[in-house]
């Protein structure tokens, strides 16, 4: 008689830091499933670039938090992710900075610039929206590049809702940010 088993592998990051080393490749557990994506597009990371130069910009005009560029956010050993850019204030830092360098809590913004393919779109518009949701992040922003667009989502009765999609001459403002203003088309030029 066989038996077949329904369970799915769990990953955690003690599995992955058994992979071999790979500059080429990231390594990101959403809910115990690895998803392994190759080093990303030249346009990808210019525009993930201008995104991060915007926000630590008005960052260090306002001293009220602090950009960072392609962070590990360690939420627990089966969701560990790297998000293109996180805004975090300052005092929400101090508690969730490890001393590795991690995040281990929700940043209160979140930016993914979208990789072409339908497995890329569907992680970072399916599987991270419910992760960053359920963790508590504020405001997610999904950039593309490819048709020069960005979608806010923002913390609504405690989850993320999309409110806006952003073209052309728009302006990207926030709630979070008092003050910051930036036309979306500057991230795509």
């Amino acid at each position: 008689m066989s038996q077949s088993s329904s369970a799915q592998v769990r990953w955690t990051i003690s599995d992955v830091d058994l992979l071999a080393a790979d500059e080429w490749k990231r390594y990101e557990i959403i809910d115990g499933e690895l998803f392994v994506t190759r080093a990303p597009h030249s346009r990808h990371q210019t525009t993930m670039g201008k995104i991060y130069r915007a926000l630590q910009n008005w960052s260090e005009e306002r001293g009220s938090g602090e950009a960072i560029p392609v962070p590990g956010v360690i939420f627990s050993q089966e969701d560990s992710v790297i998000p293109d850019v996180v805004w975090v204030s300052q005092e929400r830092l101090a508690t969730i900075l490890d001393e590795a360098g991690h995040l281990t809590g929700a940043p209160e913004l979140v930016v993914e610039v979208l990789s072409p393919g339908t497995t890329n779109e569907r992680r970072d518009r399916e599987a991270k929206l419910k992760l960053y949701s359920s963790q508590g992040v504020q405001e997610y922003w999904i950039a593309d590049y490819q048709v020069q667009r960005v979608e806010v989502y923002r913390r609504e009765a405690a989850q993320l809702k999309r409110v806006v999609t952003l073209l052309g001459d728009d302006n990207l403002t926030s709630p979070l940010l008092a003050g910051f203003e930036c036309p979306i088309q500057r991230f795509f030029q």
